[in-house]
């Protein structure tokens, strides 16, 4: 038998695999072709948004590159392959393994085995990630317009719903850190629309368990109004929203605080909130550096960093560096653990660094230190003051 009829009969097996979910994978090896490093393809059957693709994965010298095709182009592609390249194939099914080989004098062999795998391997495109906020038909999820009524999240939410998911785990590991607290007072500062607040409610009381009263402050009252009407609608009987700026909401017993995306001294603001009511947890994610920017413009102090700090994109860099870094040394200097690092990367959060600050002992050995290094850096950089700092009268 021809070369070209033992291929057929490979591709004729490798489709009636597909079409009776017995299709296990497929290895292509031995390429002499002239595509340059390849040297193996690895096929196998995924699910993506719930339709079966085949994944090639093309493994080269130095790399690997991952292709996903429909059934039709993929089983035409293997084709293709073995008559212009790979001289050795694999069928793996659940009835049977098929080996393929081209010998040499333009002979080949198919040869039928016991199969190596009884069971189907999962379809899922990717390991399934353990989602701590889980969408449901019915939920505040739908009114918020991150999924339809039967709880599957719509395609243009995607990014969305996994920043809310990502918010949350950060937040969990936060919470574990907060020795001897029920946390009995949230606050979200800046809370917008609500997506992270009434997650971090859905987290706090249906996967802790905890009675925590949580409160959102906004500025918009028509965002206000919707998120008190959902919070109603889905029996968050200790959730509510309030109208108004971070600088006017009264901040007495909070536990937990946030501030995410507060424009320039309004992250501060936020942080003064929490230091005052001794929250065990202050996080905050700081946007529009702009006080300390100008300050530095302002001052133009001479230092080792003018040649970076003489163009614009890099002086907005370092001003936002500073910015946090000295809010940083302030919540140290008030007995807080800190913690700086990157939230989330998508487009909704075009600002992505948290700064957390974590309740511990007040170290008075330490407060010289701090002062003495926060005062150094203004020096250094040419700032009169830091907002923060104003407020608490640190200078």
């Amino acid at each position: 038998m021809t070369i070209e009829s033992h291929i057929e009969q490979f591709i004729s097996s490798l489709t009636k695999s597909i079409t009776s979910n017995t299709f296990v994978k497929v290895s292509l090896g031995n390429y002499q072709g002239k595509e340059q490093d390849l040297k193996n393809i690895y096929i196998r059957k995924v699910l993506i948004k719930r339709e079966d693709k085949l994944a090639f994965t093309f493994r080269y010298k130095t790399k690997d590159i991952v292709k996903n095709y429909a059934a039709d182009e993929g089983i035409r592609l293997v084709k293709e392959y073995l008559l212009t390249g790979f001289k050795t194939s694999v069928l793996f099914t659940t009835e049977s393994d098929l080996v393929f080989e081209q010998l040499r004098n333009l002979k080949s062999s198919l040869k039928q085995k016991e199969p190596s795998a009884k069971e189907l391997p999962s379809a899922g495109h990717d390991k399934e990630k353990k989602r701590l906020i889980k969408p449901e038909s019915g939920s505040y999820l739908y009114d918020l317009k991150i999924t339809d009524e039967k709880g599957e999240v719509f395609k243009n939410a995607q990014d969305k719903y996994k920043q809310i998911n990502h918010y949350v785990e950060i937040l969990s590991s936060l919470i574990k850190e907060v020795p001897g607290t029920q946390l009995k007072k949230a606050v979200d500062m800046g809370s917008g629309k609500g997506y992270l607040t009434f997650a971090l409610y859905d987290y706090l009381h249906n996967v802790l368990k905890l009675n925590t009263e949580i409160t959102g402050v906004e500025y918009r009252q028509d965002m206000v109004d919707l998120c008190n009407r959902i919070a109603g609608k889905s029996g968050f009987n200790q959730l509510n929203f309030v109208q108004g700026t971070i600088e006017e909401f009264e901040s007495e017993h909070i536990n937990l605080l946030i501030a995410l995306h507060a424009c320039d001294t309004a992250t501060d603001d936020a942080i003064y909130k929490g230091i005052r009511a001794g929250a065990e947890l202050i996080v905050v994610a700081p946007c529009c550096h702009k006080q300390i920017r100008r300050e530095i413009e302002k001052n133009k102090a001479e230092n080792e960093l003018n040649f970076l700090t003489k163009y614009g994109i890099f002086l907005e860099r370092q001003a936002e560096m500073v910015t946090d870094g000295i809010r940083a040394l302030i919540l140290e200097y008030f007995g807080y653990k800190t913690k700086v690092f990157e939230f989330i990367s998508d487009a909704h959060t075009p600002k992505n660094v948290l700064v957390v600050g974590i309740k511990s002992k007040e170290r008075d050995d330490k407060k010289a230190g701090i002062l003495k290094k926060i005062q150094e850096t203004k020096t250094y950089f040419g700032i009169d003051y830091h907002h923060l700092e104003r407020l608490l009268k640190l200078s």
